[in-house]
């Protein structure tokens, strides 16, 4: 039986295309909310869930940190995704006459420089796979879609130009959730670490709480912190770090951790993309 792996978006989105290039064996199933790819998982509609977390230029995710921990799945992978932007246009149009480019706001930031050389006016979409959909069923011809390529191949539409982005080196990195937790060593890049923790009310409770990765040697590729239930007094931190739990480094660090913190949650234990290094 066909796998499946879910996604936020439809047909032709950058998750899509993470799926593509990471899982190409399984079918990929678009969802309309990050909340229905992670329910998709649950209920065992799909067997993972493809979510992007952080973009190289447009920072993290905005909600994606607070829908994790309370998902009740697990992180079993990451993929780095390289984004790029390809100007998609009715088969047979030349770029001459492209006047308008219709796209999600962030990937119309992204290429100010080629739309401004080629006096293309920007056109906001609802999202990038979705603008490329329009292009194909409203038909004409002035209007194109800055999309990804698989969005191209999927509404029939030609590549007028490729990898336009001003930035040559965006890059999206998305979590592979499961509904089942592997806490197994695998992979040849190393080993990372994902969790969640709030830190007792003490003085300088972070600061110490931290020390225990300094002291150990164990780099923490990222720490974000985030308000809980709606106050200013209530914060959750959300920590990547590198290697695995049963690393006699890691042990100490996160015993250290828990003298400090009031609660600790491990959200999973995965191999490093090597796109990572």
């Amino acid at each position: 039986m066909t796998r499946r792996i879910a996604f936020q978006g439809e047909p032709g989105a950058y998750s899509h295309q993470a799926c593509h290039e990471t899982y190409p064996e399984m079918e990929a199933m678009p969802c309309r909310t990050f909340e229905d790819a992670m329910e998709a998982v649950r209920d065992g509609t799909a067997d993972l869930a493809m979510l992007p977390v952080e973009n190289s230029t447009f920072g993290r995710v905005a909600d994606i940190h607070h829908l994790l921990p309370e998902s009740g799945l697990y992180i079993v992978g990451e993929a780095f995704v390289r984004v790029r932007i390809n100007l998609l246009a009715l088969p047979g149009t030349p770029l001459s006459e492209i006047t308008h480019a219709m796209s999600h706001t962030m990937l119309l930031g992204q290429c100010r420089g080629f739309l401004g050389e080629h006096n293309i006016h920007r056109v906001t979409g609802a999202d990038t796979a979705g603008s490329a959909r329009q292009v194909a069923e409203d038909g004409d011809p002035h209007t194109a879609a800055l999309a990804s390529e698989l969005a191209g191949e999927i509404y029939g539409l030609d590549v007028l130009a490729r990898e336009i982005e001003d930035e040559g080196n965006n890059t999206t990195r998305f979590l592979v959730m499961a509904k089942e937790p592997d806490w197994s060593r695998r992979g040849d890049d190393g080993m990372m670490t994902t969790f969640v923790f709030q830190v007792r009310n003490i003085p300088a409770a972070l600061y110490k709480a931290m020390g225990g990765f300094a002291t150990n040697g164990v780099n923490m590729t990222k720490l974000e912190s985030y308000q809980l239930g709606g106050t200013f007094f209530a914060t959750q931190f959300y920590a990547d770090i590198e290697g695995h739990p049963d690393d006699p480094a890691v042990q100490r660090a996160l015993e250290e951790l828990d003298y400090f913190t009031s609660e600790i949650t491990m959200l999973g234990v995965y191999p490093a993309d090597p796109k990572r290094h």
